[in-house]
């Protein structure tokens, strides 16, 4: 079986001669951006991330299955894809547990007022902070609860929290304390301390969080965004931003990336921007490839 590689992650020698033995033909691109100069006719499988916003899906001719090595597929053409029958395999559970520890620390940041200390540090001033708050008893409204709303769902709960959780279909889970349709999501995150956005980018969810969203949520707040920049109104989140609202707003994903360095979202006391850096671990490469290696068996197995 033919198999495109791209470079959208670091193989080490080891692993590629591993996909080898197990009887795959490797073709390795390293940088998936650039337009492929060879005949893609007559390959199967593609391990990629964004391969198919540089290049044409057409012309993989042979294609039967992609592994995408996010969590996400909004990076692919899927009508093409259901089209033509191709079973794409993503990344699920792989960025899961780095994603909810930043999580936490950045709503902790938020709640433990890190930024203003740090700031101290750096002008040498010795000034205590006394309107610092707990999270313990807190409310996190999780929408979205896949791996990833499920990882950080565990780390909330170890610290008091009650987890409301918005989703397409009720989740089996001690964890959770309350569950809502997306239907419902107003009556969810009208009466939440924390608001967390772990759900896929899709027609339904771009520009899902506006204005109407934003404004019943509680002044003191805060939003923190781990899934895709688009889910968030921007413009509308700004006004909201400009009036003094939230108690902290967390973007790890924006609209546009990178962020343009005119972006009001920079300069607000209560922002943290951080740049599409969340998922990063020292052992994201080896769930991935361990992912990618039980896949592609259960395609040869047929």
């Amino acid at each position: 079986m033919k198999v495109l590689v791209t470079g959208s992650i670091k193989y080490t020698k080891e692993q590629l001669e591993k996909l080898q033995e197990i009887g795959l033909e490797i073709i390795y691109i390293q940088d998936e951006r650039n337009k492929i100069e060879l005949d893609v006719s007559e390959i199967e499988y593609v391990i990629c991330n964004g391969l198919f916003l540089y290049n044409d899906i057409k012309e993989f001719k042979n294609l039967k299955y992609i592994q995408v090595t996010s969590a996400g597929l909004d990076r692919l053409p899927m009508e093409y894809i259901q089209e033509n029958k191709i079973e794409v395999f993503n990344a699920r559970g792989v960025y899961s547990i780095p994603i909810a520890e930043w999580t936490v620390l950045k709503i902790l940041e938020v709640y433990k007022k890190s930024k203003i200390f740090y700031n101290q540090q750096k002008e040498h001033i010795w000034e205590k902070q006394r309107d610092i708050i707990e999270l313990n008893g807190r409310t996190a409204c999780i929408i979205g609860y896949g791996s990833i709303g499920s990882e950080i769902a565990k780390r909330l709960k170890v610290f008091g929290v009650k987890i409301k959780v918005v989703d397409i279909q009720q989740p089996e889970s001690d964890i959770i304390d309350e569950y809502y349709s997306f239907e419902q999501i107003d009556k969810a995150i009208i009466a939440s301390d924390i608001i967390i956005l772990s759900l896929p980018l899709t027609e339904q969810t771009q520009n899902s969080i506006n204005k109407n969203k934003l404004e019943i949520m509680k002044q003191d707040a805060v939003l923190v965004n781990i899934s895709r920049g688009k889910i968030i109104n921007e413009k509308d989140l700004i006004e909201q931003l400009e009036n003094k609202k939230f108690k902290g707003v967390i973007l790890d994903v924006l609209a546009e990336e990178p962020l343009d360095k005119s972006s009001k979202l920079w300069d607000y006391d209560n922002t943290i921007i951080t740049p599409h850096n969340c998922f990063v671990s020292d052992r994201n490469n080896e769930r991935m490839f361990n992912v990618i290696l039980e896949n592609i068996n259960k395609v040869k197995e047929g």
